[in-house]
């Protein structure tokens, strides 16, 4: 009878340990360092994007000049071009870098061919989605020119990429845009305009809680859609059950070094 009134965890345990190991092989391969004393978690509100927009080019140019920044690549010649430059197939300039693979330290070291990337049109009227498909292209440039497949391999790619999303920072969008109720009559919905996710909400709000406990942040919740927060709160009480009773040393020690950075 107890049982009954036990609350379930938000995810498996299976997707919980993929999330975690992603989450982990994101920390060693993606600056880490630079995760702990730079990324914040990034909102869609002015504070994060104030500067003031009148047309789609200056809305598409604006937000992927501060998505590119809150990632740490502003050193990366990755270029954004109207959806009309965009050639059928395209391929990347394989980076040399040295140093830091984000932030100010991050050096390019041979001139390269710009990275081109675009936008979708239609998301220009929902910019949470516009914020998280940059982010997940981002996050896909750098896996590729990293070079290092995450858990599960090629297959789990996309996965990754939202993940590794949430990991620059942009979790609330993230979650946020996973899935799009229709609303009314429906006649303002807009498929096209949606973010083709790979991860279900309660797997990005779970990496989102995620980062947010590395992080310290308190109000990770706060600007998620309403229906999220109950899922927001859920994650954050599985990781903190995860962290009391875990037994994995890579998590420990990286919550160790995350305790110490914010003390």
């Amino acid at each position: 009878m107890l049982s009954l009134f036990k609350v379930s965890p938000l995810l498996s345990d299976e997707e919980t340990q993929w999330l975690i190991d992603t989450f982990v092989w994101a920390f060693e391969h993606f600056d880490g360092e630079y995760f702990l004393n730079e990324t914040q978690i990034i909102t869609p509100t002015p504070s994060c994007f104030p500067e003031p927009v009148s047309s789609i080019e200056e809305m598409a140019a604006v937000v992927f000049s501060r998505v590119k920044s809150y990632a740490g690549l502003q050193q990366w010649p990755i270029t954004l071009v109207a959806p009309e430059r965009m050639l059928a197939s395209t391929s990347m300039t394989k980076l040399n870098i040295a140093g830091r693979w984000r932030g100010e330290q991050a050096v390019i070291v041979e001139p390269a061919a710009p990275i081109l990337i675009s936008y979708n049109p239609n998301q220009i009227n929902q910019p949470q989605d516009l914020i998280a498909s940059y982010a997940g292209v981002m996050a896909k440039v750098l896996i590729l020119q990293r070079g290092v497949l995450p858990p599960g391999g090629e297959a789990q790619l996309d996965a990754a990429c939202d993940v590794l999303a949430s990991f620059f920072g942009f979790g609330v969008m993230v979650s946020n845009t996973v899935y799009h109720f229709r609303g009314g009559c429906g006649s303002c919905y807009n498929q096209y305009a949606n973010r083709k996710a790979a991860l279900t909400e309660q797997q990005s709000v779970f990496v989102h809680a995620l980062v947010c406990h590395f992080k310290g942040v308190k109000d990770g919740h706060k600007h998620l859609k309403s229906h999220l927060v109950s899922q927001y709160k859920k994650a954050k009480k599985q990781i903190n059950t995860l962290m009391d009773n875990s037994e994995r040393g890579d998590l420990l020690a990286l919550q160790e070094h995350a305790h110490a950075r914010l003390s």
